[in-house]
Parts: structure tokens; C-alpha cells; sequence
């Protein structure tokens, strides 16, 4: 029978609540970096790319006969070199508030995703760093072409450099395999179904926990940490590793039948697809003890 959790299910994985509380955190700081980041594009809007200067004036005062104002005649208005080299600065910071703001909200989902179902909120939860990239660099660049004053060399490498830093900025934002709430709980569900029971093993270093710490990638001379698939997670894990029956093998443990058919089944739900988890198939008087109410 393949094992099947509903949005509502008791049994879909959780994060703890140290977890939770570093997510909220990281949101937290992401979210002041983005804002700043949005706050300097619109002193680069409102006020930088305002400034001129007049050069080559005579003095006199003519009226600009489209703005009816007096002007010095003669004189040319051009976009001040400082405020020029400004502007590439403040493309560089905006780059720099976006990317680092969307490498720690992406820590944040790995530590508390959001559900797949939940398909609004799953997007913009998981893309929100390429979205505040676009918005930080989209209208600057624009109004960058648009500037009257700034001569063609000026708007030529400012415009480049913007559209450079945005493209990265939006690139480091997209999230192309976000977590999710479903992939979480499909390995824990695996684990509990193969040792009867929410407990694994890890070392620091590298992305996914283990069912046995007699194998080659525990013994690594680290400590060897045990715990809950969620504290797992807290501890920077992201997967169950898909070698589990060799796992279970090295540790003495009873093997599934289908073992085959469950790995393939979690690698392309952690590819993001949505498949039915199988149920293992244990051989007479093999099957691990199920601990009381756990997922079937």
C-alpha cells in the first residue's frame, strides 16, 4: 500500500522549534536586506539620477520656450561624473543587499519550507529572492535609459552593469528544487516504515542523514549525531540518503523487497515530482516494529 499523508495529516513532518525560530530569523534579516537594497534604488531614482550640471553657459538667461523656465544660455546640462560613479556603487550594493538576502531566506526554507499544495504560497515563498531582484533593478535600469541627461557612454556601461548585477542577482534568487513540506515528510515516513521508528543518524558536513552509523560516509572521525529527521534538518541535513538498504544491510537490519522501487520513488519526490511512496514489502517475520501511530 503506498503511504499517503493529507494536508491536515498528524503525521507530516514538522520542523522544531529551534528551527522555526532561525528560520524566522533569517526571514527576519533577509527581509531588512531587501529593504534597503529597495530603499537605495529609490535614492538612485529620486535623487541621484535628478542631479545635473550646467557647462558651457554665457551667462545670459533665455526662457526654454517647451518649459517656459529661464535657463543659462547656452549651457548644456550633463549627469556629474560623481554622481555617475555613485550610481555604479549603488548598483554594486544593490546586488550585494539582494544576493545575500536570498542565500539566507533559501537557509530559512531548507529549515522551514512551505507545503507544495499549497501552490500560491509555495512559488512565492521559494522565488521571492528573483522577484525582489527584479523589483530593486527592473525601474532603475529603465529610468538609467531614460535619463536625459547622461550621455551615451554613461548610459551605456551603467545600463550594462545593471542588467549584469540583475541577471546574477535574479539567477542566485530562483530556487529550482525548493524543500517543501511533502519531500520532508515522505523521509520520514521512509525512515519510520524502515526501522519502525523516527530516529537517524549524521555528521557535520554534507546534505543527507543516514539509517545505520556503521557505514563508510559516518565514519568520518566527526562526531556522530542522532536524532529526529527534523533535528536533522535543524543540523543542515536536507535528505534520507537514498543508499538505505545497503545501510540497512551494514547494520544487520532487515532490507524491503522493493527497496529499489522506494529509492527511485524518494529521488523523484526530492526532485520535486508527486508520486505515491510504496509501502516496503518485508519477507515473513521481518518487518521492524511499528511504533504506535506511526504513517502506513
Amino acid at each position: 500500500m503506498a503511504s499517503t499523508t493529507s494536508p491536515t495529516s498528524p503525521h507530516d513532518w514538522h520542523p522544531t522549534a529551534e528551527a522555526r525560530k532561525r528560520a524566522n530569523l533569517l526571514r527576519v534579516i533577509a527581509g531588512v536586506l531587501w529593504a534597503l537594497a529597495i530603499g537605495c534604488e529609490a535614492v538612485a531614482i529620486f535623487w541621484l539620477l535628478k542631479q545635473r550640471d550646467v557647462v558651457g553657459a554665457d551667462g545670459a538667461l533665455r526662457r526654454d520656450p517647451q518649459s517656459g523656465l529661464l535657463t543659462e544660455g547656452g549651457g548644456d546640462a550633463v549627469f556629474p561624473q560623481w554622481a555617475f560613479i555613485t550610481l555604479l556603487v549603488l548598483l554594486v550594493v544593490i546586488a550585494a543587499l539582494s544576493i545575500v538576502g536570498s542565500i539566507l531566506w533559501k537557509r530559512a526554507n531548507r529549515l522551514d519550507p512551505a507545503r507544495r499544495s499549497d501552490t500560491v504560497r509555495f512559488f512565492v515563498q521559494n522565488q521571492l529572492g528573483a522577484i525582489i531582484a527584479v523589483v530593486a533593478f527592473l525601474p532603475l535600469i529603465v529610468m538609467v535609459f531614460l535619463n536625459k541627461d547622461m550621455d551615451k557612454g554613461q548610459k551605456t556601461i551603467a545600463g550594462a552593469v545593471g542588467i549584469v548585477l540583475a541577471v546574477i542577482a535574479t539567477i542566485v534568487g530562483v530556487d529550482v528544487n525548493p524543500p517543501s513540506v511533502e519531500k520532508y515528510t515522505a523521509d520520514q515516513s521512509t525512515v519510520i516504515q524502515l526501522l519502525g521508528d523516527d530516529a537517524v543518524t549524521w555528521v557535520d558536513g554534507g546534505k543527507v542523514y543516514h539509517v545505520c552509523d556503521q557505514v563508510s560516509d559516518i565514519q568520518t572521525g566527526s562526531e556522530i549525531r542522532y536524532g529526529t529527521t527534523a533535528e536533522a534538518v535543524a543540523s543542515g541535513k536536507q535528505r534520507l540518503t537514498l543508499k538505505f538498504a545497503s545501510e540497512l544491510e551494514r547494520c544487520g537490519l532487515p532490507v524491503p523487497a522493493n527497496a529499489t522501487e522506494i529509492s527511485d520513488a524518494l529521488r523523484r519526490i526530492q526532485s520535486g515530482q508527486t508520486v505515491a511512496l510504496p509501502a516496503p514489502q518485508w519477507a515473513d517475520g521481518e518487518a521492524p516494529i511499528v511504533i504506535e501511530n506511526a504513517p502506513s
